[in-house]
Order: C-alpha cells, then structure tokens, then sequence
C-alpha cells in the first residue's frame, strides 16, 4: 500500500464547499502546529500498518501547495492483471497531486502492463475520484458508487468497461438532504465483511438491491448509522498483512474514533473474518477524510527478484565451488558431457 507523508496539511478550502465532513482547526491552532501534529499521525498510521506485517511504500511530499496530497487513494488505484488507472480530480488544487515517481516505484516493483489515465476529462468538468468515487467489491467485481460532482457515471461505465466492473450507482443523502461527497464514507468492502451505511440510500429499493448484492455470496453486512458514518466508522479498508511466522491474515484498518463508534456487535461481525487496527488521527480527519482516504492499495504482483550475471572474475574464484544468489545453488562447473 502507498501512504503520503505530507510535510504541509491543513482542511482544503477548495473541497469545504461539497464535504460535509470537512471541519475548520481548532480555533488558535496555526497551521504549523497542525501540520506537525497531522505528520505524527501520518507516522502512526504507517508504523501500525507495518507492525500488522502490510508492505507500506511512504513517499514523502514537500510540497506546501498540495493540502490534501496526504489522500493518494482520490487520484490512484492498481488492480490485478497489472492494471493502474490515474484519476480526474474535482478540486483544481488537487490535480498536482498525481506524481510520477509513485508510479515509477509500482512499474519498478511491480508486474503493470497498463495505465489507464482518466485525468484529461478534467477540462470537461467530468470526475471520477478513484477509490473515493468508487467503493469497490474486488470479490463480486462491482463498482459501487454514490453520485456527486466528483463521482460521474459515465467516467464509471468507462472504467467498468476498462477494469472489468458491473457498476452500480446510487444517490447517498444525510438527514439534511446532503449529498455525500465520496462514497468511501459510507461504505466498506472487504472479502467476508461490508460496512454500509444503507439508511443514507433514500430510495428503499435500490437501498435494497446494494443490500442483496452486497450479500450474494455470504458476505455479512454491517448497517452503519448516520451518526457512526459522522465518526468515520465506513472509511475503513481490508488489508492483507502477515504474522511472523509469515501466515496471512486480514486486517480491517480504521481510525481510533471509528472503533470507538461501533457497537459490541458490530465489533464481533467484522472480528469474525478481519483483526481491528484503529490508530488515532483527530487533526487529519479535520480535512474530512479518514485512514481508508489516506491509502492506496496496491493489488498488483511483485516482481520477481532480479539475479545478479555472474561475472568472469566470480566464475574464476568459484569455478570448483557452488555460486550462492539469492538462497539458491548455481553449479559453475562445466559437465564433462
């Protein structure tokens, strides 16, 4: 997975306008302070997702015109196959925040055979803002999307067509007839688990066609109230981490806030298939987002580990011996055949 450690952070005021969840700092709080307390945070998040054995990439960014770059999940996601799509952003202050050396990394460590850059809709003011836009079920391969400026259908039939999505959209309102701006706030799809706000879904039927699908093959559906969507309990994501012992195991990553929202039950559903990893990040959840906006998840196959030519000076020093590289013999020898 890839986090953004952004040297400069405070709420955009380019995205206040449209984000519900998006609080100004505390008053007397400079932005100097914030954006120290937000890079502690940001430390947080990445010490915890290691300790948890997840692959973390962490990119730093000194650029203090890019507010919101700590949320790389907006303009980036990678899917199996080998597959990258680059995002349109709604905000034009967050269109540099696309970097070509985050995916220089994936091309350099990573099996990828395709980008496919949705970003020169931009002009057209028509956005698609990835894996916020989009909550997508990676099992049943459907792309469930909340309408909004910054989630446009048509740029979702483009990329369910490209990526091999059934897209299902959907309006998304709060109790003020709001409409929510990512769909990521309001739902969480993992392998055997989903949290989902589905009382925001006004229109009972197509709250109960998200419902079913969400459910088809066995999957437990946890209901998220209005009020637990407020405290950031649906922008959690599913992530694969090792033990020690290098056993796989599932994790669902979320903010200290958001566990604290959840009841015992709920607790024990999404516990049956995921361990809880909550880490505490109050200042960056100021800008509206949550641990599931600050990650980029990375779905693509590593490449394998490049062996090194052996070289006429090293066959001459172990022409009678074994050469070891990378945990493996290569016998030198010459066969008398």
């Amino acid at each position: 997975m890839i986090l953004i450690r952004a040297e400069r952070f405070i709420p955009n005021p380019a995205t206040a306008a449209d984000n519900a969840f998006q609080r100004d700092l505390p008053e007397g709080q400079s932005d100097e302070a914030t954006s120290t307390m937000a890079l502690a945070e940001m430390d947080a998040v990445a010490q915890a997702l290691r300790d948890a054995g997840v692959t973390v990439h962490v990119f730093e960014d000194e650029d203090h015109t890019r507010p919101d770059s700590v949320f790389p999940n907006n303009w980036l996601s990678t899917h199996a196959g080998g597959m990258i799509a680059v995002y349109p952003m709604y905000a034009s202050n967050r269109r540099h925040e696309r970097r070509a050396d985050v995916l220089e990394l994936l091309k350099s460590q990573y099996r990828v055979q395709t980008i496919v850059d949705y970003s020169g809709l931009e002009p057209d003011g028509i956005f698609l803002e990835g894996t916020g836009a989009m909550v997508l079920d990676h099992v049943s391969r459907v792309a469930y999307t909340a309408r909004s400026y910054r989630a446009d259908t048509h740029v979702l039939e483009r990329f369910c067509t490209d990526f091999g999505y059934e897209p299902m959209a959907f309006d998304a309102v709060d109790s003020s007839g709001v409409p929510v701006y990512h769909t990521n706030v309001i739902a969480c799809i993992g392998t055997d688990v989903a949290m989902i706000s589905l009382e925001m879904i006004p229109d009972l039927q197509r709250r109960a066609e998200v419902r079913a699908r969400l459910s088809i093959n066995g999957r437990t559906v946890v209901e998220l109230t209005e009020q637990q969507i407020r405290e950031f309990a649906g922008n959690a994501v599913e992530l694969c981490g090792r033990t020690p012992e290098g056993r796989r195991r599932y994790i669902m990553a979320m903010s200290a806030r958001a566990r604290r929202s959840l009841r015992p039950d709920q607790v024990a559903a999404i516990e049956e298939s995921c361990e809880i990893v909550a880490i505490d990040i109050p200042t960056i959840e100021l800008a509206g987002g949550s641990v599931r906006c600050m990650i980029a998840g990375v779905h693509l196959d590593r490449r394998p580990a490049a062996v090194p030519e052996l070289t006429e000076a090293v066959l001459a020093i172990n022409e009678d011996h074994p050469v070891t590289l990378d945990g493996r013999y290569v016998d030198t020898r010459v066969s008398a055949d």
